[in-house]
């Protein structure tokens, strides 16, 4: 499984949503995740991808991990798990 479907799947799960209703383009308020929802969904991605997310639930506006939109989320994913690789 890639880590896009990987995230589409873990957003879908705390969303208490369809996968085909989360788009790239979406943001997690759209999908009707709120901030206990959306650290949740950090844990979970963390733990299924065995990484660790720069983000502080306290200041998200300040994380350096981009949380605008799914696509957003899948990239900053994706490029986590290629620095962890190298």
């Amino acid at each position: 499984m890639d880590i896009k479907t990987r995230v589409i799947e873990i957003i879908a799960e705390q969303a208490m949503i369809d996968q085909s209703d989360v788009t790239m383009e979406a943001t997690l308020e759209d999908l009707g995740i709120d901030s206990l929802g959306l650290v949740e969904s950090i844990f979970a991605i963390e733990e299924a991808f065995d990484i660790q997310v720069p983000f502080n639930a306290n200041e998200p506006t300040e994380s350096d991990f981009d949380i605008s939109s799914v696509a957003s989320i899948v990239a900053g994913i994706e490029k986590l798990v290629a620095e962890q690789k190298s």
